[in-house]
């Protein structure tokens, strides 16, 4: 017997800790910035699971009794990669679910771009890979700050370490409630959206309104010349004044979020 084999015994169940932090390297608001190189992201990875698979090791967690199966048996080479594929997907459905607030609120973003015509003038967002409305990436750096400030990041390790309490080892299955979760999420996202976008759609239109009637009484008056200024000084003066409004929606949104996917994980 060598004196390796009691770590190599633990390499299946080390591995399929890591892959399942990978996942929210992939796609998580911060975790899975494209801005961070991919190998600090890998680095971290490895870190963070070589941090916690000594923890979920203790005889007293109910972690042990889902990762022992794995330690004292291993796993043959087929059924490692469908336990990877497995463990991927748990980290990429929390940080999907952790980041359409954000995509929410840059819906909103891109409504407004688009009503104030800022959607010509286009910013290149090096974190989604994407070009953006001014408006919407002002919202993307707001999102960024408030999900930090609520301590965001720290919530997504914790609900993903307290996952391997519930959800075995490579035995993670899609089923109803996993559903219900994403069209819940899903469906927030689009209610921040519009919740976010509604006044500013209100305003302008009756903003055109009023244009079309000045229009009529007053034909001598350009107002192209006149709607186009006028329309961007009203819209960014209502972002203006309801940027705390809109910084607590979004907050609300994010807790949702956080709280449906803590649920679902076993926290």
């Amino acid at each position: 017997m060598s004196n390796f084999d009691p770590i190599l015994s633990h390499l299946p169940a080390w591995l399929l800790v890591l892959f399942r932090f990978t996942g929210i390297f992939i796609i998580a608001p911060m975790f899975g910035s494209a801005t961070i190189p991919t190998r600090i992201r890998i680095m971290l990875a490895l870190a963070l699971s070589i941090c916690v698979y000594p923890m979920l090791l203790s005889p007293g967690r109910p972690s042990w009794g889902l990762i022992e199966p794995v330690v004292s048996h291993g796993l043959s080479l087929w059924s490692l990669v469908g336990a990877v594929g497995m463990e991927l997907m748990i980290g990429i459905i929390i940080g999907y679910g952790a980041t359409l607030p954000i995509m929410g609120l840059q819906v909103a973003g891109n409504i407004a771009d688009q009503q104030l015509g800022m959607s010509l003038g286009g910013l290149f967002n090096p974190e989604l890979d994407e070009q953006g409305g001014i408006i919407s990436e002002f919202f993307f750096i707001v999102a960024m700050m408030i999900f930090i400030i609520l301590g965001g990041h720290r919530i997504l390790i914790t609900t993903l370490v307290g996952s391997f309490n519930d959800v075995p080892l490579g035995g993670f299955t899609a089923d109803s409630r996993m559903l219900d979760m994403i069209v819940a999420l899903l469906s927030s996202m689009f209610h921040l959206g519009l919740r976010v976008a509604a006044p500013l759609l209100c305003l302008v239109f009756l903003e055109t309104v009023a244009m079309g009637f000045i229009a009529r009484t007053v034909p001598q008056l350009n107002i192209l010349s006149i709607g186009f200024p006028l329309r961007i000084l009203i819209g960014g003066g209502l972002l203006v004044v309801s940027t705390g409004a809109i910084a607590s929606a979004y907050a609300d949104e994010v807790h949702f979020a956080l709280r449906q996917l803590s649920i679902y994980f076993g926290m």
